[in-house]
């Protein structure tokens, strides 16, 4: 909801060359919090995860309106990222507790489908409700929404059995609890693929306005519509095909979707592109997911889970980062900076082949 109008509302604080750490500084905090979403989602429980994730959401969207500072509102984009570093791990570690495993691919479809539909409908309602009633009131609303996302987590049973008492020591992170090393490929895979991700976050909306599309929360619209319609298909596929073919598709049409975005000098071409890529993220995403489950341990799930979701987050980071740099407020650069992330897509893709055929041999 509040990431189209981010880089605006940084622009009015003064700080419209610090674009790229909108994003980047967002996944930072999530990344180095998923060791600890992981830990206590396998010793504490899932819903507590969940819940502490919603309600940093809740409470930093009501702080955003009170910011008058470049260095408050970074403080603030760095404590935000909590809510990212643990919800979605807590929310992975539930579904796959009462799934079964050949049917995990379609149930982390459904879940990226219920993602992609406030990640389709967040956007286009922020926009609107920005320009109507200006940003204070759209942040107000976000935390609203945040309010009720915790509210229905209070309403689930408890998933985890043989449950830790709260202590200081599930806090203590040991080399073991950061990184499973049983689910390095789709890690790897998750890296390289998601580096878009956060170049596509951090650039849209200056792309967009370049193009004289208003509201630039439209775009991320047509993204996670395109995402919503595959993943129902993508998740099952993945489950009767395999992860690692369904990957090699989705992955290319992300090669594909970043050279048609870099290349869009008209609406409708950059329209094409943010569809295609969304085709692309809503496959790609639910099918690492489902992979990545499937190498883990079932006492340490929750591990697994949040070591991809570092990958992705280090990938996005260092995307948004990236690119907010090579990009600099200049037009010209549009096309560099997505090209950048074609590349980087088509390594993943490589790897993909490359895995395969060991696997054959």
């Amino acid at each position: 909801m509040i990431i189209p109008e981010l880089p605006e509302f940084l622009t009015k604080l003064g700080g419209a060359d610090y674009k790229g750490l909108i994003i980047s500084l967002f996944t930072l905090t999530a990344m180095i919090s998923r060791p600890f979403s992981g830990k206590l989602a396998d010793r504490l429980g899932r819903k507590p995860v969940i819940i502490f994730g919603g309600l940093v959401c809740l409470i930093c969207s009501l702080f955003y309106p009170l910011l008058t500072t470049l260095f408050g509102f970074f403080m603030l984009r760095l404590f935000h990222g909590f809510s990212t570093g643990f919800s979605p791990t807590g929310v992975s570690a539930y579904v796959s507790d009462i799934i079964p495993a050949n049917k995990r691919g379609e149930a982390m479809g459904f879940i990226g489908t219920a993602g992609a539909v406030g990640m389709a409908s967040g956007p286009a309602i922020g926009g609107a409700v920005a320009l109507r009633f200006g940003l204070d009131t759209m942040f107000y609303t976000s935390s609203f929404f945040a309010l009720v996302a915790v509210a229905i987590t209070l309403s689930v049973k408890e998933t985890l059995k043989g449950r830790h008492e709260v202590s200081w020591a599930l806090l203590k992170i040991q080399k073991r609890d950061l990184f499973d090393p049983l689910v390095i490929a789709p890690c790897l895979v998750m890296v390289l693929a998601a580096y878009a991700y956060g170049a596509v976050y951090t650039l849209m909306p200056d792309h967009g306005k370049h193009l004289g599309i208003e509201n630039k929360g439209l775009l991320f619209t047509y993204l996670t519509v395109s995402s919503l319609v595959v993943r129902f298909i993508a998740g099952k596929a993945s489950d009767i095909y395999g992860r690692v073919p369904v990957l090699k598709v989705t992955v290319l049409l992300i090669v594909i979707s970043m050279l048609i975005i870099g290349l869009a000098d008209e609406p409708w071409m950059l329209i094409v592109g943010i569809s295609i890529y969304g085709l692309a993220q809503g496959s790609t995403s639910p099918t690492l997911l489902a992979w990545a489950t499937d190498l883990s341990s079932e006492q340490h799930r929750g591990r697994g889970i949040a070591s991809l979701y570092i990958s992705m987050e280090l990938g996005i980071g260092v995307g948004a980062l990236t690119s907010g740099f090579v990009y600099g407020n200049s037009a010209e650069n549009i096309f560099t900076s997505f090209a950048i992330c074609s590349t980087l897509a088509l390594v993943a893709l490589s790897f993909l082949f490359i895995h395969s055929n060991r696997k054959k041999v």
